[in-house]
């Protein structure tokens, strides 16, 4: 086993000493080197890349039918704006005159009536007022465009906007106006305050406020809380309710109509029986004899 070390031994001497040892131990320990190097450098340019691939991942991802629900969501959100008074909502406030609605009782008709000169005028809108008779701010009730900012002789000053589905709001009575023609408000931005007129005089310090679907003033009680596109006009809410009456019904009245035309058709024959009999030679004769 000696002998083996020392041979071992000896035979590493000799490499040692051979010339081309440490250049070849160079070179092997350079490439190396040099592969290690590379292989940092190749690792480091695919890191960037695998970002840029899920960066790019994640765009398709998101411009897919997923992102197509998420742009649509926000006209949907849009559509949830529901009608509020045209008052702060920790303001308490009463509705001192009504809206006149023909297919009300009279009790609540005579609440929609506006003693002026004396004489009574049918209102299209509300009074808001307050117990205090204080004045207070007169908000937007929709989102909306200023489209008219006049005085009235009777209404006072006066604020029309417009907004979605045909539908327009009123704000009477103002005492200050805070907007301008054109102007682009948001639900619930202060446009004026609630002021006196001549047309409610008895109403003192008060916001007339109208709703008008294309053009038809409705009572703004009946959408308070609901969506802008609930809003219907009382004509095209009557010929929806008849054009859903059920089928049964509108066939009973059409049975009715066949059944009267038949009996109004049966008392004429009988009618011109009793003539033809009357007219007849063996009655002629009777009434000779007689």
């Amino acid at each position: 086993m000696e002998e083996n070390k020392n041979v071992s031994k000896k035979d590493w001497k000799r490499i040692f000493k051979k010339k081309w040892f440490f250049p070849a131990l160079y070179l092997t320990v350079a490439a190396l080197l040099i592969s290690g190097v590379l292989w940092y450098q190749n690792a480091a340019n695919q890191v960037p890349d695998l970002a840029q691939d899920m960066k790019n991942q994640l765009e398709e991802n998101q411009s897919g039918p997923d992102a197509n629900d998420h742009e649509d969501a926000e006209p949907v959100m849009q559509q949830q704006e529901v009608l509020e008074l045209p008052v702060a909502e920790d303001l308490q406030v009463e509705i001192v005159t009504k809206f006149y609605d023909y297919a009300a009782d009279e009790a609540t008709q005579e609440q929609g009536l506006i003693l002026h000169q004396n004489r009574y005028q049918q209102s299209d809108g509300i009074a808001i007022s307050t117990e205090d008779q204080q004045v207070f701010d007169v908000m937007a009730a929709f989102t909306g465009t200023v489209t008219e900012v006049k005085n009235d002789p009777l209404l006072g000053n006066v604020i029309k906007m417009e907004h979605e589905h045909g539908v327009t709001t009123y704000y009477a009575s103002l005492g200050e106006v805070l907007v301008e023609q054109g102007a682009e408000l948001k639900q619930g931005q202060t446009i004026g305050t609630a002021g006196q007129n001549s047309l409610g005089q008895e109403n003192g310090v008060h916001v007339h406020f109208e709703v008008r679907k294309d053009g038809v003033p409705v009572n703004p009680e009946s959408f308070i809380n609901k969506p802008i596109n609930e809003i219907i006009a009382p004509e095209a809410s009557e010929e929806s309710n008849e054009e859903d009456a059920p089928a049964d019904e509108r066939e009973e009245d059409t049975t009715d109509d066949s059944e009267t035309e038949e009996e109004s058709d049966n008392e004429r024959e009988e009618e011109d029986d009793a003539a033809e009999e009357e007219n007849s030679p063996s009655s002629s004769s009777s009434m000779e004899n007689a």
